[in-house]
């Protein structure tokens, strides 16, 4: 016998050393690991055929062309045009409208049920009466909706739609490579004022096809919403979760501080009204196309950076013009404030949210960048005549298109790409909002990190182990210490360079006021701050008529180590950041490069994407 195989042989009648592999049971440091490790993009808020307001406006893309395109599959887009994504999503929630979900498409589609309706059947001859008939018909049909006038109900095909919806979800899933989560909009309006939700299920269609989605129809206060998951969780075992959206259209109601519907009842809050609405609605979507709603110039006129994207025409419909009081239960940062300033009065914080983006696109597409971007809906598809289109208007307020937003992004930190390790990021906020670009953005918390832990190779695990990550809280500190932060940022592979990294503090002092202030904390090309405390700006490379830059400046990865100068132990206090790109070309650009039109002249021709982390937040033992 060979002397090699010999020795083989030998080798495997040895029995298996037995190796000490401590409490884990493996050699592997990995197996199990709870920590997560990716970053994973995705759209939560994406209509299809199945909206009736879309398919009114035209689009004819169904949900599963949708999560296709959104797998990065090449779709032809309603009018004809092919269209792909740049880099494939990683998740998707096809959200359509609770509201006649599905039942519009069927009516025009002549199912007999629908057109025997008398509401069926004024719709259809609107339809059909001209060339603005369809226009009509979407308006007649938003206008009841602003108003929750509900004037088509038909149960039987209602269940059926909805099964319909949650196995199209399941039948798109695909764990490990893409997410399909099952989800719908409940689109309650008071007179115009926008206080959606998109409803985002945890579960498959054999739970989520049992209850059939409550609507505004039944109530426009989200306490029947919260109720309604409450009844589909004893029933089901499954797990389900709101994200209210486009605070900026709802005139200060979303995070107006009385509730709804009391019908004679008391309409402050209670501690078990705000335990109810953070437990239901741990995520807020602060960036779309319909404007970004993280700060305001008239809220936070010491922010250089406040007035991005802001729409501030009016509600929703535009019924009601919008009045400066109002702005304080719009924007995020402002809720933020507020919620410390609840969490003194009741012990618990009703708007301890954390942020995401999404795109509001009721084209079918999920598309977020500036030099891809699809518009609202699909008369808006790209074409020469868009950059001076009308969005929307009604008596003096009037939105045209260039005012739309290329945005938004939600980007979780999860284990995996399933839906249950997205959905339970998303149910502790460890979260962020970019409004389209793919930025990773990385924040810890802590009390005793040093600047020498970037320096450690799983810069991650020791955040997790002396910190929390975003999304978290901040326990009582050691006495005399500091929230000290370390934030790594790394532009997206395929985009602009970074200007700068912001910390971004709130806090209620001892007299119950409320501030906030803005540290810059990691600046690009070696800048420092002014004599005077401000940053010189980080330049332009765009070239407007080509919608071209270039990285010449700003930094591919910025890091930051900060303590908080200014803390106090017995003040409640978050702290959330932001990075800012260096300016590109803003989506109408394109437009005009590509179609050779003018622009018009209100339109501005750059654009600074930035990305905004989840809260993390600091309360003192009571």
């Amino acid at each position: 016998m060979p002397r090699t195989c010999a020795l083989l042989c030998l080798f495997a009648t040895l029995p298996l050393a037995a190796h000490s592999l401590g409490d884990e049971g493996t050699y592997s440091p990995y197996a199990g690991d709870p920590i997560p490790q990716q970053v994973f993009w995705g759209d939560t808020h994406l209509h299809t055929t199945n909206s009736p307001d879309a398919y009114l406006f035209g689009v004819r893309l169904a949900p599963d062309t949708a999560f296709a395109f959104a797998r990065g599959e090449q779709v032809t887009a309603t009018h004809g045009l092919p269209v792909r994504l740049e880099r494939p999503l990683d998740f998707l929630v096809v959200s359509d409208h609770a509201e006649y979900l599905g039942l519009v498409k069927r009516l025009f589609e002549g199912d007999p049920k629908l057109l025997a309706t008398e509401y069926g059947a004024e719709l259809s001859a609107l339809n059909q009466s001209g060339e603005d008939g369809p226009m009509q018909a979407a308006m007649q049909l938003v206008d009841d909706l602003s108003n929750n006038r509900q004037k088509m109900k038909l149960p039987e095909l209602s269940t059926g739609i909805w099964q319909e919806v949650a196995e199209t979800a399941d039948r798109n899933d695909r764990p490990g490579v893409f997410t399909a989560f099952i989800g719908y909009e409940w689109t309650s309006m008071i007179s115009g004022n926008n206080l959606h939700r998109v409803v985002i299920y945890r579960d498959g269609a054999d739970r989520a096809a049992q209850m059939v989605p409550v609507s505004s129809f039944e109530s426009v206060d989200p306490e029947n919403l919260w109720a309604f998951f409450e009844r589909y969780e004893e029933k089901t075992g499954g797990d389900v979760l709101a994200i209210p959206h486009n605070p900026n259209l709802s005139n200060g109601m979303m995070f107006q501080t009385e509730r709804i519907e009391r019908h004679g009842l008391s309409k402050r809050f209670t501690t078990e009204y705000a335990e109810r609405r953070r437990r239901w609605e741990p995520l807020l979507e602060v960036t779309q196309i319909k404007g970004d709603s993280e700060s305001h110039p008239f809220l936070s006129p010491n922010d250089e950076f406040a007035d991005f994207e802001n729409w501030d025409h009016g509600n929703l419909n535009l019924s009601e013009a919008k009045e400066n009081h109002m702005l304080v239960g719009e924007y995020a940062r402002e809720a933020l404030k507020v919620g410390l300033e609840q969490e003194r009065k009741l012990g618990v914080n009703p708007f301890q949210f954390g942020l995401i983006g999404s795109t509001d696109s009721h084209t079918g597409l999920a598309t977020a960048g500036e030099d891809n971007f699809w518009g609202k809906h699909s008369l808006l598809e790209p074409n020469e005549k868009r950059p001076e289109s009308l969005l929307g208007g009604f008596g003096e307020q009037r939105v045209e298109s260039w005012q739309q937003v290329a945005s938004g992004l939600a980007a979780v930190w999860a284990t995996e790409n399933t839906r249950a390790a997205i959905f339970d990021a998303m149910e502790r906020r460890e979260t962020y909002a970019t409004t389209g670009p793919r930025m990773t953005v990385r924040v810890f918390a802590g009390w005793d990190f040093r600047p020498e832990d970037f320096e450690t190779p799983n810069f991650a695990r020791l955040g997790y182990a002396r910190g929390v990550p975003m999304g978290g809280v901040l326990e009582e500190p050691p006495k005399g210490a500091a929230p000290r932060f370390l934030v790594q940022a790394l532009r997206d592979p395929a985009g602009a360079n970074l200007d700068r990294v912001q910390i971004i503090k709130g806090w209620q002092d001892s007299r119950g006021r409320l501030h906030e202030k803005i540290y810059d904390v990691a600046l690009s090309d070696g800048r420092v701050r002014d004599d005077d405390g401000s940053v010189p700006p980080v330049g332009s490379t765009v070239d407007d008529e080509k919608a071209t830059f270039t990285n010449a400046i700003g930094d591919p990865h910025l890091d930051a180590y900060w303590r908080d100068p200014d803390f106090d132990p017995k003040e409640r206090a978050f702290y959330y950041v932001r990075v800012l790109e260096i300016p590109t070309p803003r989506w109408i650009q394109y437009d005009v490069a590509r179609y050779e039109v003018e622009a018009p002249s209100e339109s501005p021709t750059t654009v600074q994407d930035r990305a905004y982390t989840s809260p993390i937040w600091y309360s003192p033992a009571d």
